[in-house]
């Protein structure tokens, strides 16, 4: 049905299939759940746009321009949701908004987790769900006003964990898959002596991605691993991806129920990484479940790693034909989360990288911004906003800023070393800033790579901790010092300001 919505002054023409039941709240009003198409009046605006997961572009681009997205197809399969791409139309996941030439924005958000997708022209806004049980929040006014007011309905759905990471020290972007016990020793030794609350060791440590025990370079195990943390003074971390399975893999050998499937019966491909394409597990099987259960169980309560960067997440809501049929994808990816949180227990930290913002609230305590930051700003052979360079990173997780009402920013790892890295100081600073923003901090640098001025300026930096007030879109004040993105996101773009109370 149609009818019109006053909005702070501003009346819209709303096309739902939902009913009548229209229910004002702060700063707009609750849609019933259905699909939603809004007359915006808005054409010479500039559009948000909001991607699926972790790795997906995020920012404000032109109405009148070419949309924001992942060309290459096969990355898009990692770093997006394939299903519906749109290479002529804006096109977005969760929320849209639409910023006039007066400032004034007009945000259209999801309540529930059911995929919802989002659409702009230069007429209208359009949302639907894939299972659509859930209803929507149309908002206008101020641009921080606004994204607030829909961060509080979020809250208010989907609650918010309190826990907090502490300061992280992550051996990826050091060594990437090359680790092993004796590298991390050294490394542990230094780590105890500055402070840092976290060691968290990532990728390398496996038999292979979906085999979850240690290789032939950890013979002492994964629980000896976890005491030496420990006796360093540090919260064990570990990466781990639940979700997937390499096709080498002996899980993928010997369990092949266990895969998620295409319309074909052949393997449904999540995404693409280690040189070729990996599998999804379909998370509406008990038997996956309980696969994905007896792995957590052992690297939480056996081993003792208690600080979880659960990687490659976005795969549980992965195109393809589950099981348990009538069960919408980002519902069987909330389930699973649910399992893992249900498993590891209150207490332990779960971090999502490739995480669905939606989908993860109140079960995550921190969700990957950007794609991986990678010692290297720019790269003049891509222009894929997902690739892992560390301007993308950036640009990405300041326009994800709005959701830190909602749940843990990580705006991932901030360099402090000249070793190894392509960054210039200028660089690295605005990586710290952004970390500082974002209130996350993590770190991949070896003490033993940094020089005595670099291991100066991150004790400082990990022992202090300014306040921060945001002046606009992208202007902070961290401590006494201002702090303006926007040159980096757009040098042409003018500033744009949000009233300070």
């Amino acid at each position: 049905m149609a009818q019109l919505v006053t909005i702070d002054g501003r009346t819209f023409a709303v096309e739902h299939s939902g009913g009548s039941d229209v229910r004002p709240t702060r700063h707009g009003v609750i849609l019933p759940a259905g699909r939603v198409a809004v007359l915006h009046g808005m054409s010479d605006a500039e559009v948000y746009r909001h991607g699926q997961n972790s790795w997906s572009p995020c920012g404000w681009s032109p109405l009148d321009g070419p949309p924001l997205r992942i060309e290459n197809e096969r990355r898009r399969v990692t770093a997006d949701d394939p299903l519906w791409d749109d290479p002529s139309g804006h096109h977005s996941s969760g929320v849209i908004a639409l910023r006039g030439a007066d400032g004034m924005v007009l945000l259209f958000g999801a309540l529930g987790h059911d995929t919802p997708r989002l659409s702009a022209d230069a007429d209208t806004v359009s949302g639907w769900y894939e299972s659509p049980h859930a209803g929507w929040f149309l908002g206008y006014g101020e641009e921080g006003a606004v994204f607030d007011a829909y961060c509080d309905e979020l809250i208010a759905r989907f609650g918010r964990r309190h826990q907090r990471a502490g300061r992280v020290w992550c051996s990826w972007y050091a060594y990437y898959e090359d680790i092993d016990e004796q590298i991390l020793a050294k490394d542990l030794a230094d780590l105890s002596q500055l402070p840092f609350d976290v060691a968290q060791i990532d990728d390398g440590w496996e038999q292979m991605v979906g085999d979850w025990q240690p290789n032939d370079r950890f013979p002492s195990g994964m629980r000896a691993l976890a005491g030496r943390i420990t006796e360093s003074g540090l919260r064990p971390g570990l990466w781990i991806a639940p979700f997937i399975v390499r096709p080498e893999s002996r899980l993928a050998h010997d369990r092949p129920e266990l895969i998620l499937r295409d319309v074909d019966g052949d393997p449904a491909v999540a995404g693409y990484n280690w040189g070729g394409p990996y599998w999804a597990l379909d998370l509406s099987l008990e038997a996956a479940r309980d696969h994905v259960a007896e792995t957590i169980r052992r690297v939480v309560h056996d081993w003792g790693f208690t600080y979880l960067k659960l990687d490659f997440i976005n795969a549980g809501a992965a195109p393809g034909v589950r099981h348990s049929a009538g069960i919408g994808r980002d519902q069987v990816y909330r389930s699973a989360l649910e399992l893992i949180r249900d498993v590891a227990g209150d207490d332990a930290y779960l971090l999502g990288s490739g995480a669905l913002p939606i989908p993860s609230l109140g079960v995550l305590d921190a969700i990957r911004t950007g794609p991986d930051v990678a010692p290297l700003w720019d790269h003049y052979a891509t222009s894929d906003p997902s690739d892992a360079l560390a301007r993308n990173a950036l640009v990405t997780t300041v326009h994800r800023l709005w959701q830190k009402p909602l749940i843990d920013l990580d705006p991932d790892v901030v360099y402090f070393r000249s070793r190894r890295s392509l960054l210039s100081q200028d660089q690295r600073q605005l990586l710290q800033d952004l970390a500082r923003v974002c209130g996350f901090i993590a770190i991949s640098d070896p003490p033993r790579w940094l020089d005595a001025d670099e291991r100066a300026t991150l004790v400082d930096y990990l022992n202090d901790d300014p306040d921060v007030t945001r002046l606009g879109r992208y202007r902070f004040l961290i401590g006494d010092r201002e702090v303006d993105f926007a040159p980096v996101v757009d040098p042409d773009r003018p500033p744009v300001l949000y009233p300070v109370s």
